[in-house]
């Protein structure tokens, strides 16, 4: 494989911010040719980098009024040392705003479809107004972003509350705004530090989320827009100079914010992080409880209220049963450079791994059970989340420095809720590849990515799913401006984030999954074997190229038509990844509502005591999954409820919503023609079924009929490979397998 060490270089801007450098390896372990930037600069070519990258220069900053002491600066020295130079303006004055013991917790409330379609931006401010706050503690609320509202809020202004002490004052009016632009958060932010400061400030994003790529708040009004991390940076970068301290808090009322980049991001500006790493079921945070606990200890930090939001936030979840996929962390933002430093020496071991022969393949490997959030399978879409540190945890044996990173992390974590479904979660996730949906993704993540080397990693996986796993031609790109960004600012001293089309990226913008990757090779072709059994066996390549397998499952429509997915499940095979050996256990049973009709069956979270899956259906004519979770210790199975997922611009849907008497459920399946003429796929509706409290599915024998029967296997790169498929027929309870003349 052709490897070019990665030249990066930033220039330094120096403040009287912090700057903290981390241990990297000697001078020792480099190739001083291969790592020198002036070197690569000057000898950089475009057409060349074009060349090596299908498509791709990496061009410097656009030709913009910038400001060149952006919020944070991150650059690698040759050694690998990572140096982070924050400048947060004003903020690092650490003069008070306000009197001791006064609190204002501003609330960019955008209520999008979780006000229009339920009302909950509403119910907040009620809690809020609810709450025994005194007056020394204010709820500084901008409404917008929702096609209507169950208040007195006006869906077509912009308007601004103060709630405080049982009461509830409009004392500002603009017309709509895009809660999705970063010039509408710096007005209100600006406008908020401005007429309600105080001796302590939080500010919270309420909406939806979608994690690190997606960001936060998408309004509805706007086509679903929604704020980067980057645009959070820029709106708060402008009012840095407006602050004469860091807020005390920034809190994410909205699903999957809990991640390293975004905690990098908001490091510059505030003293702690509050967020969940998986979506927050119920109605998010209890207002009142932290109204309350504030109107009785208004001298209290960050640390101490973010504890209280939390196990409120936990206890609202239990009240409505849905405590189990619940995570919530405080998080010490003063923690995260050296989080940041651990993290980027763990990746520079990890990026060398990577570059050997077997080592990407390993790594992969190694994540695929890591605990992840929001979906990320085929039925419900992919935030491409993972736990930070369940990552560390995988490549442990494979680079040094993980219990750095391990301790640094639990280090920086105050306080940390996590239901059943996450009990091991970390705290904090990160950005992982499971399924990468394009190169605007890439991109995106390429702006946000708090180090160079995790960054190559993600890229090389990209390129080799752009090339059918071809990577000998693969040359790294110079990240000549990594952790560098621009921002123009406009008259009124506000600052935007300048994308400048990237377009490194764009060799990945046509990959799609072949279903027939040709890294998968076997020593052992699978066919079925003298005892009924269908066999395969991987060889030496096909092992080093293989990072997982699943067993999938059609049944054949009456009409001998169609062929209809039912879904994966890895519960009936059996894989030894010591020989690559692979074979069924396959015992002719499967989920299926109390009708009878199976359920196509996709996996969300696999662990040792219990399974969460998910199922496309449509309830009461709309198109919705329906979670269960498997007790493999005793058979239960719950039905968690209906999630919609996630939609096409990257938000996850908040709520898992409780069936109701009387909802009327139709499986929907994917589908292909039996005949083979034709592998497009189409959708498939299954019958009526009405639901009755109590009602259960089963995990039983399937109904009579012929089904067909392989396995995917999944490469390295996110392509897989799809066997020939095998028939059985399930007849009176008894599953006989045979071979189709």
């Amino acid at each position: 494989m052709k490897k070019r060490v990665l030249a990066l270089f930033l220039g330094m801007v120096m403040t009287s911010a912090t700057v903290l450098s981390g241990c990297g390896a000697s001078d020792d372990d480099w190739d001083d040719d291969d790592f020198d930037w002036e070197d690569d600069w000057d000898d950089w070519d475009e057409d060349d980098e074009e060349d090596d990258n299908q498509g791709g220069s990496n061009s410097g900053t656009p030709d913009v009024q910038t400001r060149t002491d952006a919020s944070v600066r991150m650059s690698v020295e040759n050694t690998g040392n990572l140096n982070i130079v924050r400048n947060n303006g004003k903020m690092s004055q650490n003069v008070p705003m306000g009197e001791d013991g006064t609190w204002t917790i501003f609330v960019y409330l955008c209520g999008s479809d979780l006000e229009s379609e339920n009302g909950m931006g509403s119910m907040d401010m009620e809690e809020m107004q609810s709450a025994s706050t005194t007056q020394d503690v204010k709820f500084v609320v901008q409404t917008g972003g929702a096609y209507s509202w169950e208040n007195d809020v006006d869906a077509n202004k912009t308007e601004r509350y103060v709630i405080c002490d049982g009461d509830i004052e409009l004392v500002d009016q603009k017309s709509d705004a895009n809660m999705s632009d970063s010039a509408t958060l710096a007005d209100f932010v600006s406008w908020g530090v401005a007429n309600y400061p105080a001796g302590n400030m939080g500010l919270v994003f309420w909406n939806h989320g979608g994690g690190s790529v997606s960001g936060v708040c998408f309004d509805e009004r706007k086509d679903g827009d929604s704020l980067s991390l980057r645009e959070i940076d820029a709106a708060l970068l402008g009012v840095s100079d407006k602050m004469t301290e860091k807020f005390e808090f920034i809190g994410f009322d909205a699903c999957l914010m809990a991640t390293l980049e975004t905690a990098n991001v908001v490091a510059t500006y505030a003293n702690y992080m509050y967020a969940s790493e998986e979506t927050e079921p119920g109605y998010g945070w209890d207002y009142t409880a932290i109204g309350n606990y504030l109107g009785s200890n208004s001298y209290a930090d960050g640390a101490d209220l973010g504890i209280t939001v939390a196990k409120s936030f936990y206890d609202c979840c239990k009240q409505i049963d849905e405590e189990s996929g619940a995570t919530f962390s405080i998080t010490d933002l003063s923690k995260i450079d050296t989080l940041l430093v651990a993290f980027n020496n763990f990746s520079q071991g990890l990026h060398e791994v990577a570059n050997t022969d077997t080592g990407l393949n390993e790594i992969v490997r190694n994540c695929r059970n890591v605990d992840n959030f929001g979906g990320n399978n085929k039925a419900e879409g992919y935030t491409n989340m993972i736990d930070l540190g369940g990552f560390v945890n995988a490549c442990a044996g494979q680079a040094a420095g993980a219990s750095t990173v391990t301790d640094a992390l639990k280090d920086a974590m105050v306080y940390v809720v996590n239901g059943s479904d996450h009990s091991g979660a970390s705290g904090l996730s990160m950005y992982y590849p499971i399924m990468i949906q394009g190169s605007q993704e890439l991109s995106a993540f390429r702006e946000i990515s708090t180090s160079p080397y995790y960054l190559g990693i993600v890229d090389l996986v990209a390129y080799g799913a752009a090339n059918a796993g071809d990577i000998s031609n693969y040359s790294e790109a110079d990240y000549d401006d990594w952790g560098d960004y621009s921002y123009t600012e406009d008259e009124d001293g506000n600052y935007a984030y300048s994308d400048d089309d990237d377009d490194y990226y764009d060799y990945y913008s046509d990959v799609e999954q072949s279903g027939n990757s040709s890294l998968i090779t076997f020593a052992q072709k699978p066919a079925l074997d003298e005892d009924g059994s269908y066999v395969f066996v991987l060889d030496d390549n096909g092992l080093n190229n293989a990072v997982s397998v699943q067993c999938f499952v059609y049944q054949l429509s009456s009409d001998g038509e169609d062929l209809i997915s039912l879904g994966v499940t890895t519960d009936c095979l059996q894989v030894d990844w010591s020989t690559g050996e692979v074979y069924d256990l396959f015992d002719g049973y499967w989920f299926s509502l109390p009708d009878g009709q199976n359920l196509c069956a996709y996996i969300v979270d696999e662990q040792e005591d219990y399974g969460i899956y998910t199922s496309p259906v449509r309830i009461n004519g709309k198109d919705t999954n329906l979670r269960f979770t498997v007790n493999y210790s005793t058979g239960d199975i719950t039905i968690d409820g209906a999630w919609d997922g996630v939609d096409s611009n990257g938000m996850a849907a908040r709520d898992v919503y409780k069936l109701q008497n009387g909802d009327v459920i139709v499986p929907v399946y994917d589908a292909i023609s039996a005949s083979g003429d034709s592998d497009e796929e189409f959708v498939y509706l299954g019958y009526e079924y009405t639901y009755s409290k109590g009602d259960v599915i089963s995990y039983g024998i399937m109904e009579d009929a012929d089904y067909a029967y392989g396995y995917y296997i999944d490469d390295t790169y996110g392509d897989y490979y799809t066997t020939e498929y095998v028939w059985f027929n399930v007849e009176d309870g008894e599953v006989y397998f045979y071979v189709e003349d």
